[in-house]
């Protein structure tokens, strides 16, 4: 159902209708597809407006990986890296050869994600470093200790863990013992995701 919504989107510029879906899948019934949706809502693949017909969203990710295929690289294969050991960062240790292999699929594709490029040391005890990516997922369901995107007064948006203070308060605490914490009201922050993957990339 995912391809094929993808696919009509691709072509006709615009989401198929519930009875399109039904006519393109050999769907006897509204309520199958409609349940069908349902079900992808939960996952988060896709999101849908309320009471619309030509609502639905694809997830930024799976839209992405989609079009990948469509390229021609199969998908598992551009989303897998086999592991080929273990390798010492203290002690040597003797290599092996493995069958394992290390899959993105999971981490990508049903989660509503984002990518932002850090700036600044705030957080480098948490071994995150001026000019790292984050990979954030949008979610504003945290917890004490999460590592979050928070937007403060509307104005600015920093990367920090966070903390309950009271009922009406929050600290924004940096990783770094030179700096020192935010607090803010409650009433002053938007949370716009949590730290879900930390990418360096590395030049010649």
């Amino acid at each position: 159902m995912l391809d094929f919504i993808a696919g009509f989107v691709q072509q006709q510029g615009y989401c198929p209708s519930y009875e399109e879906i039904a006519k393109g899948l050999a769907l006897a019934s509204l309520a199958t597809v409609h349940k069908h949706i349902q079900t992808l809502e939960t996952k988060q693949y896709l999101r849908r407006g309320f009471n619309q017909s030509r609502s639905l969203e694809l997830s930024s990710a799976y839209l992405r990986e989609f079009q990948r295929h469509r390229d021609g690289a199969p998908l598992a294969a551009q989303l897998e890296i086999n592991i080929l050991g273990k390798i010492a960062a203290g002690a040597p240790v003797e290599t092996f050869s493995t069958q394992e292999s290390l899959n993105f699929t999971e981490l990508l594709s049903d989660k509503d994600l984002y990518a932002l490029q850090v700036r600044g040391e705030s957080m480098i005890e948490d071994h995150i470093c001026d000019g790292d990516y984050v990979l954030i997922e949008r979610n504003a369901d945290v917890r004490n200790g999460d590592i979050v995107v928070a937007l403060v007064k509307g104005a600015e948006t920093t990367l920090k863990r966070y903390y309950r203070e009271g009922d009406d308060q929050v600290r924004l605490q940096p990783a770094n013992a030179a700096m020192q914490p935010i607090l803010v009201a409650l009433s002053d922050l938007e949370i716009q995701g949590k730290l879900l993957a930390v990418l360096r990339k590395y030049k010649n």
